[in-house]
């Protein structure tokens, strides 16, 4: 699920220290590198996009893409997986771009829990998720989340067992969405594109104390 890096609608927890155009191209870089490492795989993506169509027709045009539903952030997701399991998919899973060094190979782990299970997340270090998949229609695990909180793991573990749906946890990861994970990213995956990009373009931000 990607959103066109327009300035001031992106990364905005990211500002300060960022500035609005500063966060935007962190995003667009961070948005390449993850479709480009994904789509080398062997799963199939499919782009769910916001914004414009064009945009993301020019810069990924061998990927299928699909306008993200209307409503919130889990009916969006709600939509988007159903549509993919309505094409006969035995499982789908959705990922943002706030995690471009993602292992592959955690998100094949949680494929091969979903053989078994409804649902499965790859958690995050701020309490949400980084993945979250499922191997059935599963509205409920996004009911009256508090998105963009440290509650969502809770809420989602617990809207699991109220609903009785089959869900398990695998691995975990960082988003990159405040000071702190830009810089661990930098430590964690030097190399990867938006590591660079932040060494390059964003160093005032790695020096800032606040």
């Amino acid at each position: 699920m990607v959103k066109e890096p327009i300035a001031g609608l992106v990364k905005t927890r990211l500002c300060p220290p960022l500035h609005p155009e500063e966060a935007s191209q962190l995003y667009a870089v961070a948005m390449q590198e993850t479709i480009e490492r994904f789509a080398a795989g062997p799963i199939p993506v499919v782009l769910f996009y916001a914004g414009s169509s064009d945009y993301f027709r020019r810069k990924f045009p061998a990927l299928p893409l699909l306008p993200q539903p209307d409503g919130d952030l889990g009916q969006r997701m709600t939509d988007a997986l159903a549509t993919l399991l309505e094409t006969g998919c035995q499982a789908a899973a959705l990922i943002g771009s706030d995690s471009p060094d993602l292992p592959y190979a955690q998100v094949e782990a949680a494929y091969a829990l979903l053989a078994e299970q409804d649902a499965v997340t790859i958690p995050a270090s701020d309490g949400g998720y980084v993945l979250v998949g499922s191997s059935r229609p599963c509205p409920e695990i996004f009911q009256d989340v508090p998105w963009s909180t440290a509650e969502v793991l809770t809420t989602t573990r617990k809207q699991a067992e109220q609903y009785a749906i089959s869900y398990c946890e695998s691995g975990g990861w960082d988003d990159v969405d405040d000071r702190d994970s830009l810089l661990a990213l930098v430590a964690r995956t030097p190399e990867s594109a938006t590591a660079c990009f932040i060494r390059q373009s964003l160093q005032h931000c790695l020096m800032d104390k606040k």
